[in-house]
């Protein structure tokens, strides 16, 4: 098999990381086994296929850990994937405190990982809950007719992020509230910042 070529700014990231550095070389080079395209997005090691994101690697405190962006289609035969928090619907990881869990799950993982490329090549998508609750308020609708660069913007942020400020600009009952809640952040979504960034 043909090994996928490495990315500098991975190797930069790695060369910077403090914790889980080995734990990280190690999920590199079982991905990278699985001929994915390694990049740099979000500020992690992220690898592709065919431009789909299929799986990112980042490090928290307690654990480092293998994120399937559309973890929620997968089999999931052994019980390992995590939902984050109940609002990620789309993304599962499979967490790590040690390099020898990693390697000791190597066939595991690429077994995963080729799964997730299948669920790419199908093409099959994660059917998102459409709640009340992540329905655009009426004042930030204005917003993004008047602005087609806010919308632009507003669209380009991870899904997470549109969730966040969806509700964090529904919440209030007065709609001036909203308005000026909404006028605080357009800068922000421009900036193709997330409301906690």
């Amino acid at each position: 098999m043909t090994r996928s070529k490495t990315n500098p700014k991975v190797d930069e990231f790695l060369s910077k990381a403090k914790k889980w550095k080995e734990e990280y070389e190690t999920l590199r080079s079982i991905v990278l086994d699985c001929e994915l395209t390694e990049e740099f997005k979000w500020m992690h090691p992220c690898y592709t296929f065919e431009n789909k994101n299929i799986v990112l690697i980042h490090g928290f405190k307690e654990y480092c850990a293998l994120l399937f962006h559309k973890g929620a289609l997968l089999k999931d035969p052994q019980g390992i994937l995590i939902q984050q928090t109940e609002n990620v619907q789309a993304a599962r990881q499979i967490r790590f405190t040690n390099v020898q869990e990693i390697s000791e799950m190597e066939s595991i993982l690429k077994a995963y990982i080729y799964e997730a490329i299948e669920v790419e090549k199908a093409g099959l998508e994660v059917k998102f809950k459409k709640n009340t609750e992540y329905s655009i308020p009426d004042e930030f609708q204005v917003k993004l007719d008047e602005f087609p660069a806010l919308k632009n913007a507003f669209d380009a942020l991870t899904p997470g992020r549109q969730r966040a400020y969806l509700l964090y600009f529904s919440q209030p009952k007065q709609s001036k509230t909203r308005v000026s809640r909404v006028e605080k952040y357009m800068q922000h979504i421009l900036d193709g910042k997330g409301l906690q960034d």
